[in-house]
């Protein structure tokens, strides 16, 4: 394991290079680039080797030895003070271990996550949609009242929609995959090197719903959310559909610093049934679909008054049917030119991509089944 040394050498040149070498990211590096980031194959001989792949390539000795040579040739001695190296230290550990490890300005300022309320609809007259928001127990409540009203109209595929799910502690969280899972079986646990033994989260009763059943899933589907859509893919073989998770399913501790700053320290991480951990990686779509989180926030937002029904099936316009066929007219030609270019002025509403190739799987797949 690398001494403090060695740790602060590879902090001190990995930010010179951030803040040097490439322009400021307009926000912090997520879970997802870094596991990307090591998992990507090692560059050929040809390819020249980031700097990142460099210092990572270091053994201790020339770590010590960088540091020895900075400090005796650098153009400015006096700025490399025990102080700017701590600095250093702080800031790549805050890039390489993006979700682990955060710096606020104290409890009161800490960034709020966006919330979108419980929301619910039933498309298609069968297919029921719950968009879980933040995992408490109010949304526990509206969800549990929604599942027993579903037989009586006749929902028998559910959609359930994750992606303004980043926020809730895992015991909430535990109680929703309850709402889904077999009774008897290991939900997750909470693994915290600190701590003696594992927390560990079951079902202790029968699920509510048991029909097919689609996940959604993003960047915002954070936390607990995460080991909800996990338990429904390795349980009721839930389909996950989006774009992968925030890979933050971790307990955090908020340690004080003298100056009354915070460090929001990740202290216990979310592990499946199979040993399978959550923290950094998080979960990966069966199916992935693109779609702008600001689109999708917008739509969120504006659902509340209009229904997600706008946002995912297309106005219809005017077409040739049987009655226009019979009267001799046209709809598609009859419109003015006028009516053609206040529709092609008209902007289009987002669409949420994510949840209409969801409905368009539950579909396909009922189709299949009626063969």
């Amino acid at each position: 394991m690398l001494n403090w040394t060695a740790t602060t050498a590879i902090a001190f040149f990995l930010a010179a290079n951030l803040l040097g070498q490439t322009p400021a990211p307009s926000s912090a590096p997520t879970a997802k680039s870094s596991v990307a980031a090591a998992k990507s194959p090692a560059p050929s001989a040809s390819a020249t080797p980031s700097t990142e792949q460099i210092i990572n390539s270091l053994g201790e000795n020339d770590l010590q030895s960088a540091i020895a040579l900075l400090k005796s040739n650098f153009t400015s001695p006096e700025a490399i003070t025990d102080t700017e190296l701590n600095r250093a230290t702080l800031a790549g550990l805050l890039v390489r271990m993006p979700g682990g490890l955060m710096v606020l300005p104290s409890h009161e300022t800490a960034p709020v996550e966006p919330v979108a309320p419980f929301y619910s609809e039933v498309f298609e007259g069968h297919i029921g949609y719950l968009r879980l928001g933040p995992l408490n127990s109010a949304n526990l409540k509206e969800m549990d009242k929604n599942l027993q009203d579903f037989p009586a109209k006749k929902v028998d595929a559910l959609v359930v929609d994750l992606r303004a799910s980043g926020s809730g502690d895992f015991g909430t969280a535990a109680e929703f995959a309850k709402r889904f899972c077999p009774k008897g079986k290991a939900l997750f646990s909470l693994r915290k090197p600190a701590a003696r033994q594992d927390r560990s989260f079951n079902s202790d009763r029968d699920p509510a719903f048991q029909g097919l059943i689609v996940a959604l899933i993003d960047s915002d589907t954070a936390g607990s959310a995460e080991a909800v859509a996990a338990d429904l893919r390795f349980y009721d073989k839930a389909l996950l559909v989006g774009q992968a998770s925030a890979g933050r399913a971790v307990e955090y501790s908020d340690l004080p610093l003298p100056s009354g700053k915070i460090l929001r320290v990740a202290s216990a991480e979310a592990v499946m049934a199979d040993g399978q951990p959550l923290f950094p990686g998080g979960v990966k779509p069966d199916l992935p679909v693109e779609m702008s989180v600001a689109d999708k926030r917008q739509i969120f937002r504006l659902s509340g008054e209009k229904g997600m029904t706008p946002f995912v099936y297309e106005t219809e316009r005017p077409h040739l049917n049987e009655a226009a066929l019979i009267a001799g007219t046209n709809p598609e030609l009859d419109i003015s030119d006028a009516q053609r270019r206040s529709r092609a002025r008209e902007k289009q509403p987002a669409r949420d991509s994510v949840l209409q190739r969801a409905l368009d799987v539950v579909t396909s797949l009922e189709i299949y089944q009626k063969r």
